[in-house]
């Protein structure tokens, strides 16, 4: 039987970063699902945090070189890769000097956010689906982690929507409790923006008056997944009850499984766009 192949893009990963929801379960998940037959490329952001040294990062030179425009400025990416330990996994870092370079990852030494998380976050995501078609690799997954890869489902399904790579590929949000996931206000909406999208295609991530990167990521996903305890599940967008498949919550000492089985299913059936 031919493998499954699983995109999988994150914002933080265990041993890269540590101490939240995220980097626990993607440190753990993608060799579980490698030893049971999917095969996997792995994104990430390189932030200053991340040790090139102790973790052998170097750049791949055939990847980078692409420019990045982010509200009509040009912003160059660079690709590193590494391989992730105890496994025959490579994770691929996108890297740019003004937006990665700084030693923390979403908040400054004080505790605010950065002022431009909004182009960050663009950034990346973009940067994200060009290095994917630069492989050359069309995956039936793509399985985005946390809010700041919450544009890749917009931007599959708008910009990107004729690119063959992910005709067939089916979109799983991954939604973790964070306060970041309503910041950024009309800034948001301003930086996200590429090739030139409408104003209406970004409505699905306005919450009333403000921001929420889950809204607008889970209405233009296929399915969801929990990865926090905290998540408010009231919330249409976020419902087990809601019209798309929802995975709950479920302890990371028996969350991999259950995300396989979740991903088993989902490739069963048909994409509705």
């Amino acid at each position: 039987m031919e493998k499954k192949r699983l995109l999988l893009i994150t914002q933080e990963m265990e041993p890269y970063t540590e101490g939240n929801d995220i980097s626990a379960l993607v440190g753990k998940l993608p060799k579980f699902l490698q030893d049971n037959g999917y095969e996997l490329r792995i994104l990430m952001p390189r932030y200053g945090v991340v040790n090139e040294r102790r973790h052998r990062l170097h750049e791949v030179v055939r990847l980078s070189g692409m420019n990045i425009i982010v509200d009509d400025d040009d912003y160059p990416l660079l690709i590193k890769v590494a391989s992730l330990p105890n496994s025959r996994l490579q994770v691929y870092f996108l890297d740019n000097e003004e937006f990665f370079k700084r030693k923390q990852v979403f908040e400054d030494e004080d505790g605010k956010p950065f002022e431009d998380n909004a182009e960050r976050m663009t950034f990346f995501c973009k940067g994200a689906i060009e290095t994917v078609k630069k492989f050359g690799w069309a995956p039936d997954i793509v399985f985005c982690h946390g809010w700041m890869t919450s544009l890749i489902p917009l931007y599959l399904r708008t910009t990107y929507k004729t690119e063959p790579i992910f005709a067939n590929a089916h979109i799983v949000y991954g939604a973790y409790d964070s306060p970041h996931e309503k910041e950024g206000g009309e800034r948001f909406f301003q930086k996200a923006a590429i090739n030139n999208l409408s104003k209406k295609d970004l409505e699905p991530y306005r919450d009333g008056e403000g921001v929420s990167m889950h809204k607008g990521a889970a209405h233009f996903a296929d399915a969801v997944t929990l990865g926090s305890e905290t998540l408010d599940t009231t919330q249409e967008h976020l419902s087990v009850s809601g019209p798309k498949p929802v995975l709950p919550f479920t302890p990371i000492e028996d969350a991999l499984p259950t995300y396989l089985e979740f991903f088993r299913n989902l490739t069963q059936t048909e994409i509705q766009r």
